[in-house]
C-alpha cells in the first residue's frame, strides 16, 4: 500500500488544489496551498502524485482516512467470491444419475462457480483408464450451460479430474 503524503511531506513545488467540497481551486505554489489549508484548520493531502502537477486536496486527514477505509470495505464487500464446487462420479454411474449431476453442474456454472469433476476408480477399475476418460468426456457433453475447460483432464493416481468454468 502506498503511503499518503500529508502537508510538509509533499515534495512538488506546484500543485493542483481541490477544496473540501471537491471544487478545483487551481494550480498554486506548495507554500501557498499549505497556508490555505492551515487557514481553514485542515490538512493538505496528496491525492494523485503521478499527475502533472500533483493533485492535492484540502481536507481533515482523519476524515480522509475514514473515507478511504469505507470505500475499501465497500469494494471488498462487492467482490464476487468464486467457489470451486466438486462433483464426483464413478465408473458405474447410470445415465440418469449422470444427467442429474450434469444439471447440477450447469446450475453451479450459471452461478459463476468453478466446478471440479472427479471420476474415482476403485480396485480393478484402475486398469481401465481409457474407459474412465470416455465416461468423463461423455459427462462433459451432457453439461447444458456454456462452459470452457479451465484445467484440462488429468489423472492423479486412481482419480481423473477436470475443472470447468462458465464460458461467459
Amino acid at each position: 500500500m502506498q503511503k499518503t503524503r500529508v502537508n510538509h511531506q509533499i515534495t512538488a513545488s506546484e500543485v493542483r488544489v481541490i477544496n473540501e467540497a471537491g471544487e478545483q481551486i487551481g494550480i498554486m505554489k506548495l507554500g501557498e496551498a499549505l497556508r490555505l489549508a492551515q487557514e481553514h484548520g485542515l490538512d493538505l493531502i496528496e491525492i494523485a502524485s503521478h499527475a502533472s502537477p500533483p493533485v492535492v486536496k484540502i481536507i481533515d486527514f482523519a476524515k480522509f482516512k475514514y473515507q478511504q477505509k469505507k470505500a475499501e470495505s465497500l469494494q471488498k464487500k462487492n467482490a464476487k467470491k468464486t467457489e470451486v464446487k466438486t462433483i464426483r462420479i464413478s465408473m458405474r454411474i447410470s445415465d440418469h444419475d449422470m444427467s442429474i449431476k450434469a444439471k447440477k453442474v450447469s446450475e453451479f456454472l450459471t452461478d459463476g462457480d468453478l466446478v471440479r469433476l472427479e471420476l474415482r476408480m476403485r480396485g480393478r477399475e484402475q486398469a481401465f483408464g481409457d474407459l474412465a476418460r470416455q465416461n468423463l468426456e461423455k459427462f462433459l457433453k451432457l453439461i447444458e450451460a456454456p462452459h470452457r475447460i479451465e484445467i484440462p483432464l488429468k489423472r492423479m493416481g486412481g482419480t481423473f479430474s477436470v475443472v470447468v468454468a462458465s464460458a461467459k
